[in-house]
């Protein structure tokens, strides 16, 4: 593996090619970007995690090397791996729509044109930040979540229904006060101005029903 210093944005190379990986090295470094190269999947998989655990990075990545192909690295990353652009000398349309499918970028057949390589690096780191940004959002909805009293859980999943304090006072069997002071404690505690925006917090980040505590 050689390896560049830490940038916020990053690019991986795995291609069993030794002058590939040094060509596409030099390309990317020359725009600005850190690079590493790698020359297998399994080499990859064995490097150490970086110590930023969303770093801005994508992958390029050969289709056809010995080992673990580019498709099978494709499948074992899953939703959660970075961005892939891949990069094959023999590739097929069965092979190219597997591969989008499963959310690759692009997918260049060799030899390719610089640029269009490069164009499809940043539309891969751009929607690497956009993945950086809704995981440290969401980072940021589970420590919020985490400090809700049970009473403020079932308040709040109340009152992104749009039911009034009084209903919910009737529903939970308290006083319409104290559904007040727990209703401000949960905005308060999610950071949200108000409920429109504790309801799209909900919507976009929520993994469970935040309506099952009414039942």
């Amino acid at each position: 593996m050689t390896t560049e210093e830490t940038h916020p944005h990053s690019v991986i190379v795995i291609d069993d090619d030794p002058s590939v990986r040094k060509s596409l090295s030099r390309l990317l470094r020359a725009v600005g970007y850190a690079v590493e190269t790698f020359p297998s999947a399994s080499a990859f998989l064995a490097r150490p995690r970086p110590d930023v655990p969303h770093a801005i990075a994508c992958l390029i990545l050969d289709v056809a090397m010995p080992g673990l192909n580019g498709l099978e690295l494709q499948e074992a990353l899953g939703e959660d791996g970075p961005p892939i652009v891949f990069i094959t000398g023999h590739g097929n349309i069965p092979m190219t729509v597997r591969a989008m499918k499963q959310g690759a970028v692009d997918f260049l057949a060799k030899p390719f044109d610089g640029k269009d390589l490069l164009d499809a690096v940043a539309t891969a780191l751009r929607r690497a930040e956009v993945t950086c940004a809704r995981r440290a959002a969401q980072a940021v909805f589970r420590q919020r979540e985490a400090t809700l009293t049970p009473r403020e859980r079932e308040v709040m999943a109340w009152v992104t229904t749009g039911v009034l304090n009084k209903q919910i006072a009737a529903e939970l069997g308290i006083k319409e006060g104290t559904v007040k002071v727990h209703r401000g404690r949960v905005m308060s505690k999610m950071g949200v101005p108000s409920v429109a925006e504790l309801v799209k917090m909900l919507a976009d980040f929520a993994t469970h029903d935040p309506y099952a505590t009414k039942v």
